[in-house]
């Protein structure tokens, strides 16, 4: 047998293996063979890795959260249990005209076997539920009643919103819905009710439809209970009974009270019309001290005479016997030296300010009679000094009557903000020469005749006609078709302006009849605005005399709310609330479908200061909303009637080397706005939201913007800008003959130092006058094109407005058959602060 021989191959090629980061996929997970390594969700240092992550350490973990969850439930559930436990206040607010809080409340309570006779069909109903052993508070709103609902919301633990299975939520309905959405929603239960229930096919596909709709208002809705079916009502009731209500974040810290009963008592004293107002209740939040001050909507702040207990009568069985045992009312907080007064805003004191004396020569100048008045003739004891005015050729003496005569033509225009927005608005450059206007006036003078007034007062007597009056009726119908005309055309300008700011933003012409020089002076430039200095207490106007400041914010809001959460009688407690100096008219206006609320006040929260609110625009809202427009502004549980002005805000509520930011004409989509007004102080973020009146029902206002309080920050510098714009008449690389800015060479030298830039990027300045019409040369970084505009920036700094305290529309519902309501008479009265 014969072996072959072979050689080692040593041609063989062996190429080089690839590196790990450029393996597949598929040779990983190979390689891994099934292994999959997780990275830990909290990245620790390495030192205390090991040791966090550790099987005893994670379950030391899960039981404290499961303990702490435990405790907090138990503490926020403790204040309802017992006999004598504090009442669920529980809102129920119908969305559709079908559809009825009464018959929704009942479906609920005869669910949980409850007597409904007695029951009210609006107002507070309360009644114990011996099955889940609690007590309830339901509020009865009406249909159309915004402004009661959103009372109602502020103090209530649970909100049920009751829908229509047959017709669809209205406009009325979701504006409730969006206007809760931005105030703050308590716990949310949705139902569904109707006369005649929906038949078994149609019924799941109305369910789902409704959990979609009220989804988008409250993504945590999980069901919509069908009040019709008795297991979903009990369901339903069995969630207020025993559920946990929601946290509102704005309401931690503070107390407030829904009012059983309502007394006034007139006072002996000087206030005329004023008295002490008895408010009956549970005190829930937090701790209520007679030493601040208190809210009630719609009426502004007041004190606190004192706070005493009002326990419900006790009911003891022994046996077959039973008897009831009544306390006697005790003082529990009363007012004291140190009370909060109501002092809200400051007097000025001008006397402070840099004083002159004056010069000897003026004050001979002042004894001096005037060489104008010496010139003119006494009049005879008993007469009237004869006016004579000049008047067209040809004019009778009764024309001549109704003709008014031009007091100031020969004094200087004051110009106020109002007439920059008019001038900004609608500007325009006369085409007449100086030649041509000299003309004009002597052709003028020529044609004009001087009459006394006795002739004018004859003629006017020859000139005497018998007038008649048209039909009520047809005056009526024609003052209304001018008024809704005259809307439309305000309208339109209004929709004409913000068009024309959108395209053009602060660019106005300048006036030919006025130097620049001093229609602008209260104007400045800046050669950075972001950077440039600007001291913030710079000529400030009076009202920053009346206002407050304060030197640390966030530190006096923990102070306060320290102190509010320590003083005073604790929450939980049914109470007597004596308030001082309250006018009859705030009892008067109570009414028993709408709930009466009493909120407690921080300290300072009564101080008037300067206030800043982000807010956004309502995108389904597109009416037109200019800076200091007439709004009403809902914050926390108050609400104003004020003219905001609005101002761009800084990305992250910053403000910048220098605080200054750009004042904006229009409240417009998309963008965050910063509002500001002098209001009353608010402590934390407390959201808001912005209504707009509507004239034809007061109950159904426009919702324009919600967002949220930001700072009370007084130094904020409000810098409004406009932008003076000319024409490049000639052009030589980056040197430009400039017309149409300026009217004279005055103006121009005025100008010179302010820096100028284009609509293309490019920045220069102005180097020399040319000629006696306003042409300038001007000089670039760049190279000037014919296309091109050039616009020179000022600014000036603009003040907020006061606000006062709104009283919303009284709603005068008819109750009709299928116990929902239609909307009634509608009549709001402001009252001033």
């Amino acid at each position: 047998m014969s072996h072959s021989h072979s050689h080692r191959p040593t041609l063989k090629q062996e190429n080089k293996k690839f590196k790990s980061r450029h393996a597949t996929k598929s040779s990983i997970k190979d390689l891994a063979k099934g292994r999959i390594v997780r990275k830990s969700p909290k990245s620790v240092a390495r030192a205390s890795l090991a040791a966090a992550q550790t099987r005893l350490n994670r379950q030391n973990q899960a039981k404290q959260n499961q303990l702490k969850k435990r405790h907090e439930l138990v503490s926020a559930l403790k204040i309802f249990g017992g006999v004598d436990g504090v009442p669920r206040i529980v809102a129920v607010i119908p969305l559709s005209p079908d559809v009825s809080a009464d018959s929704a409340a009942k479906a609920l309570v005869k669910s949980i076997d409850g007597d409904i006779e007695g029951a009210p069909s609006l107002g507070t109903w309360k009644l114990r539920v011996e099955r889940f052993k609690t007590n309830l508070q339901l509020i009865l709103l009406p249909y159309r009643d915004l402004y009661a609902a959103l009372d109602a919301c502020k103090v209530a633990d649970y909100v049920v919103f009751v829908l229509s299975t047959e017709k669809e939520v209205d406009s009325w309905g979701e504006l409730t819905l969006r206007c809760l959405q931005s105030q703050g929603l308590p716990e949310v239960i949705t139902v569904a009710d109707s006369a005649t229930p929906p038949d078994l096919k149609s019924r799941p596909g109305i369910l789902k439809s409704l959990l979609s709709f009220i989804q988008y208002f409250s993504p945590s809705q999980a069901r919509v209970h069908d009040l019709t079916v008795p297991s979903n009502a009990l369901n339903a009731a069995r969630a207020v009974c025993e559920g946990r209500p929601n946290l509102i974040r704005w309401r931690e810290g503070r107390s407030y009270l829904l009012g059983e009963s309502v007394e006034w008592e007139s006072q002996t004293d000087d206030n005329v019309g004023k008295g002490i107002l008895k408010v009956t209740g549970v005190i829930r939040g937090a701790p209520l001290s007679a030493k601040r001050l208190v809210h009630i909507p719609d009426f502004g702040d007041f004190q606190v005479d004192k706070v005493m207990s009002a326990p419900l009568p006790r009911h003891h069985k022994s046996g077959a016997n039973a008897m009831s045992m009544e306390e006697e009312p005790v003082v529990l907080s009363e007012s004291a030296d140190d009370a909060e007064s109501l002092t809200s805003r400051l007097e000025p004191d001008t006397m402070s300010n840099e004083q002159t004396w004056p010069t000897e020569d003026e004050l001979n100048s002042q004894n001096q009679p005037s060489a104008s008045a010496s010139d003119l003739p006494d009049a005879k004891w008993g007469t009237t000094p004869k006016s004579v005015k000049k008047v067209p050729r040809g004019t009778s003496a009764y024309q001549a009557a109704w003709i008014i005569e031009d007091e100031d033509e020969n004094n200087e225009e004051n110009w106020s903000d109002e007439e920059d927005e008019g001038m900004e608005e609608d500007e325009s450059i006369r085409e007449i020469t100086e030649k041509g206007s000299e003309l004009a006036v002597e052709a003028e003078d020529e044609d004009l005749v001087e009459l006394t007034n006795e002739d004018m007062e004859s003629e006017a007597k020859r000139s005497t006609a018998a007038f008649q009056d048209l039909d009520m009726e047809v005056e009526n119908q024609q003052h209304a078709e001018w008024v809704a005309m005259r809307a439309q055309e305000k309208e339109a300008d209004r929709a004409k302006a913000e068009t024309e700011d959108q395209a053009f933003p602060d660019e106005i012409d300048t006036p030919r009849d006025v130097l620049a020089r001093t229609r602008f002076q209260k104007y400045r430039g800046l050669k950075s605005f972001r950077t440039s200095p600007w001291d913030p207490y710079e000529n400030l106007p009076v009202d920053y005399g009346r206002i407050f400041r304060f030197e640390d914010y966030e530190r006096t809001r923990r102070n306060v709310r320290r102190k509010a959460e320590t003083e005073g009688v604790q929450p939980g407690r049914r109470v007597t609330v004596y308030i001082k100096a309250v006018p009859k008219t705030c009892a008067d206006s109570w009414r028993p479908e709408a709930p009466f609320v009493l909120f407690g006040l921080w300290q300072h929260e009564h101080k008037t200061t300067v206030g800043h609110f982000a807010i956004q625009r309502n995108t389904e809202y597109d009416g037109i909303v200019k800076s200091k427009d007439p709004l009403i502004f809902c914050v926390g549980p108050r609400r104003f009637r004020t003219n905001p002005i609005f101002s761009q805000h800084t990305r992250g509520g910053g403000k910048g080397v220098n605080n200054v930011h750009k004042f904006e004409r229009y409240l417009r989509h998309g963008n965050t706005t910063i509002a500001t007004f002098y209001g009353p102080m608010v402590f934390g973020k407390v959201p808001c939201f912005v209504l707009r009146e509507n004239e034809t029902d007061g109950q159904a206002p426009y919702l324009v913007a919600t967002g949220t309080f930001m700072n009370p920050d007084t130094t904020r510098i409000i810098a409004k800008r406009i932008v003076l714009t000319g024409h490049p008449f000639k052009v030589h690389r980056k040197t430009a003959t400039v017309r149409y800015m300026f009217f004279n060479p005055g103006d121009v030298m005025y100008f010179k130092p302010i820096q100028l830039h284009t609509k293309h990027g490019r920045t220069g300045h102005i180097t020399e006058s040319l000629g006696t019409h306003g042409y300038f040369k001007a000089h670039f970084d760049g190279v000037i094109t014919q296309m091109d505009t050039i616009c020179l920036n000022l600014y000036k700094r603009v003040y907020p407005r006061w606000s006062e305290v709104w009283s919303a529309p009284s709603n005068t519902a008819k109750v009709i058959e299928n116990g929902a309501e239609a909307n009634g008479a509608v009549e709001g009265e402001s009252m001033q602060e």
